[in-house]
């Protein structure tokens, strides 16, 4: 099953980082998000990935490009004009990056990689979240469910508190928000049947305000359900909180590293 990732979007709210990179290159940990998330599918065994580019994607293909050099230990021999690889720990990929267009819609740039999907089903996420969603969980489910599409739908830890305000303007009870009291909102991580394309028409919309809201009135959409730990990469201040857990050595995401994955 071939794993498909939005990454032509601007970034508009890190602009402070997506400047001068899209935001799916910027770093945790010395490395971009979109390697993160790739390296969350590759620990269940789907190494093959359609990347829908758009806004300053040749940094993108770039990193690709260069990406046997940048994991390998190497010697230059300038003289002659020579590179020795010594060892790399290069990843069992395949990668097509899909040049999706700079201001596509997402319903448009999945539409755009049609031809890349000769299957029956296929994976779709965001190029800026990262969870420790059981992937293969996650598909059984969504077979187990028959329906076009699976969301993983998750609760935002609670950030801000929640007030009762008096008519005179008077704080009547503050109570922080638990996790438990949030929306269920869609992390990404979904599973679609190619039954999705009949549903993008001209691909002229946002995938989550008109494709995604038919096909759950129709009936054919899940929910699964994660408990666990998902973070978007929105805003600068959820970038540092992704590299504080990553620093720390406390960064739930990093699935590859358990042994029973």
């Amino acid at each position: 099953m071939k794993v498909v990732i939005l990454a032509g979007g601007k970034g508009t709210r890190i602009s402070e980082e997506s400047q001068v990179r899209p935001k799916p290159m910027i770093e945790i940990g010395g490395r971009p998000i979109l390697w993160h998330i790739m390296k969350i599918y590759s620990a269940y065994g789907f190494h093959e990935f359609i990347i829908c580019c758009g806004y300053k994607g040749q940094m993108i293909k770039k990193y690709f490009i260069h990406y046997y050099m940048y994991q390998s230990d190497s010697t230059f021999l300038l003289m002659d004009r020579q590179a020795v690889v010594h060892e790399n720990h290069v990843e069992p990929w395949k990668v097509t990056l899909a040049n999706t267009g700079l201001d596509t819609l997402t319903a448009g740039r999945v539409l755009k990689i049609k031809d890349y999907i000769p299957d029956q089903e296929f994976m779709l996420t965001y190029g800026d979240g990262v969870a420790d969603v059981n992937i293969h969980e996650l598909v059984r489910y969504h077979r187990e469910c028959k329906k076009l599409a699976t969301i993983t739908a998750a609760q935002p830890a609670g950030r801000f508190g929640a007030l009762k305000i008096s008519k005179e303007n008077q704080v009547m009870a503050f109570k922080e928000k638990a996790r438990a009291d949030q929306v269920w909102v869609n992390a990404g991580f979904m599973i679609l049947n190619r039954g999705i394309f009949d549903y993008l028409g001209d691909g002229r919309q946002m995938l989550e305000s008109g494709p995604l809201e038919y096909i759950a009135k129709n009936g054919e959409m899940a929910a699964y359900k994660h408990n666990g730990f998902w973070s978007p990469m929105d805003t600068l201040r959820d970038k540092e909180y992704l590299e504080g857990l990553w620093e720390t050595g406390n960064a739930p995401w990093k699935v590859w590293e358990d042994k029973n994955v």
